[in-house]
């Protein structure tokens, strides 16, 4: 992980770029007033919120089964279609 302030960050751009992309580095923008921002790659941004998302879907599912444990669920009959719809 990497720290430039944002001076440094304008002027070499695109080296930076490359870093995040081709090295996997973050890079942290520190510019006045601690308003600092985060430079990732797409492909890392995709997998935190890809695992923002799982980590969401599988909190509800322990909150169901908790709830279904107990006893807040309602058992039903299967309804079986025949095969015309």
């Amino acid at each position: 992980m990497l720290a430039v302030n944002y001076s440094t960050i304008r002027e070499n751009l695109k080296s930076y770029c490359d870093k995040v992309t081709d090295e996997r580095e973050t890079v942290i923008v520190t510019r006045k007033n601690e308003k600092n921002v985060v430079l990732i790659s797409l492909d890392e941004w995709n997998a935190l919120t890809k695992a923002a998302r799982n980590s969401e879907y599988l909190n509800s599912l322990d909150r169901a089964f908790d709830q279904l444990y107990s006893g807040g669920g309602t058992k039903h009959e299967l309804i079986e279609e025949d095969d015309n719809g």
